[in-house]
């Protein structure tokens, strides 16, 4: 009788890659503050306990509930305009993180189209195309905003795009290189031996195999694009008042910092935690989607 072998089973590229990205205990709780962040945005029209905009004048610079003369009615204390910092900071975590996945939306489809035109167009646009990202690199992100914003006038939506124009030389670059690098393999040679068109063999061949490090890009693009939000508004050049975000919260709360620092001191935590669980998340990424680093391990 002859012995059936079973043949091995392989984990689901799913499985494989939460395998990869849970083995990074710090990226699991930078995932988990991160989610806990984007959920209280998600939902501070229902769980913050005050407007954000509703100014309550007798409770002007109210410290925190844990410090002396605070009140439970604002946990974490109230701003020189008496309104609740605890819901401001909620509100405003909506306006900055939508502010951060709009521009990294914005910034990397056109910069995937342009690098994968870059890519398979070598002699004919890829030059013009690198020599116009060469320029845009040449001005830092912030900068680069800032004229930007200078042009186009102060808001929300010219603040994702001043962000979006920053960003885009990245990804330009990066998807040409990563494309550039699967053009010469030997599928994309057999899928244009039999028959595959030029946008066939771009985004069905050859841009599912540039995604790895893409989309650890998109993740730490959007930690910058939250700090370059909070620049900007910092500088009075982002988000309008009254609208809550963590930059023009910062920017308002400055000549209170000795007399109230509760002020200052929360909407620059908030920055600081968010910006770190989406870098450390960025880590777990890379390090589950790049298979020179499972090798490594």
């Amino acid at each position: 009788m002859s012995q059936v072998i079973e043949a091995p089973a392989y984990p689901s590229p799913l499985a494989e890659f939460w395998g990869g990205f849970a083995a990074n205990r710090g990226a699991l709780l930078a995932l988990a503050v991160f989610l806990l962040i984007a959920a209280s945005a998600l939902l501070s029209p229902w769980i913050a306990p005050h407007s954000p905009i509703e100014q309550y004048r007798e409770h002007m610079l109210t410290p925190p509930v844990w410090a002396e003369g605070g009140s439970w009615r604002f946990l974490l204390g109230t701003d020189e305009l008496g309104r609740d910092l605890l819901s401001r900071l909620l509100h405003g975590g909506r306006v900055s993180l939508g502010i951060g996945l709009a521009s990294v939306l914005m910034s990397m489809l056109p910069g995937v189209l342009l690098g994968l035109t870059a890519a398979f167009y070598q002699r004919a646009v890829s030059p013009a195309i690198m020599r116009v990202m060469d320029i845009m690199l040449a001005l830092p992100g912030l900068l680069l905003a800032i004229c930007v914003i200078t042009v186009l006038g102060p808001g929300l939506v010219n603040t994702v795009i001043a962000i979006a124009i920053g960003a885009l030389p990245g990804y330009t670059r990066l998807t040409r290189a990563a494309a550039l690098a699967e053009i010469g393999k030997e599928y994309v040679t057999a899928s244009r031996v039999a028959g595959a068109g030029t946008l066939r063999l771009m985004f069905s061949a050859v841009l599912p195999n540039c995604m790895a490090p893409l989309i650890v890009n998109a993740t730490l693009s959007f930690s910058a694009a939250i700090l370059e939000t909070a620049g900007l508004g910092f500088l009075g050049l982002g988000v309008q008042a009254p609208t809550p975000e963590w930059g023009s919260m910062l920017s308002a709360a400055r000549d209170y910092i000795e007399r109230a620092p509760w002020v200052v001191t929360l909407p620059g935590l908030t920055i600081l935690v968010s910006v770190l669980a989406i870098n450390l998340m960025g880590d777990g990424l890379r390090d589950a989607l790049d298979p020179k680093l499972k090798r490594a391990g």
